[in-house]
């Protein structure tokens, strides 16, 4: 955002703090911004904080339609009558883009948190994610799913 649109929003923001909007409040409200930011200006951030920031409100959104999607199919899953016969537990090894750290705890904590499925373990060699799932009725797909999904957006955040 540059100086000149940055300076008018703020001014704007001062006007309806104060509650006048008279053209002298306006000029007094964008000074004062103005000279903020002038001020700043070496501490600014930079365009790829806010590229950063839309990934990881991507990266949130994906979590909580998971996580609704997941709810619901666990809540039918319980709900049936027979629900023994519907459940179909499973061990995944989901093979690992993710590099450092921070991507592998994010992944596995996104996973965990999401209902049905539960990270269990990491590899000493931090290559395989060790999943449990309620139910696993096709591995490559599931696996498909956290790669495209969790994974992908993950790595997108960090890079």
């Amino acid at each position: 955002m540059n100086f000149a649109l940055g300076s008018i929003v703020l001014a704007l923001i001062w006007a309806a703090i104060t509650a006048s909007f008279t053209l002298l409040n306006l000029i007094l409200g964008w000074a004062i911004a103005f000279m903020a930011l002038w001020l700043i200006r070496k501490n600014l951030a930079s365009p790829v904080l806010f590229s950063k920031a839309r990934k990881i409100v991507a990266l949130g959104a994906l979590f909580f339609y998971e996580l609704a999607l997941s709810a619901i199919r666990v809540a039918f899953l319980v709900l049936k009558p027979n629900m023994k016969a519907q459940l179909k537990p499973g061990f995944i090894a989901f093979p690992l883009t993710a590099k450092s750290d921070g991507e592998i705890t994010l992944l596995a904590n996104l996973i965990t948190l999401t209902p049905g499925t539960l990270s269990v373990d990491v590899s000493k060699d931090k290559k395989v994610l060790y999943v449990h799932a309620l139910s696993v009725t096709d591995k490559e797909a599931l696996i498909k799913s956290i790669a495209d999904g969790f994974e992908s957006k993950i790595i997108e955040v960090f890079k």
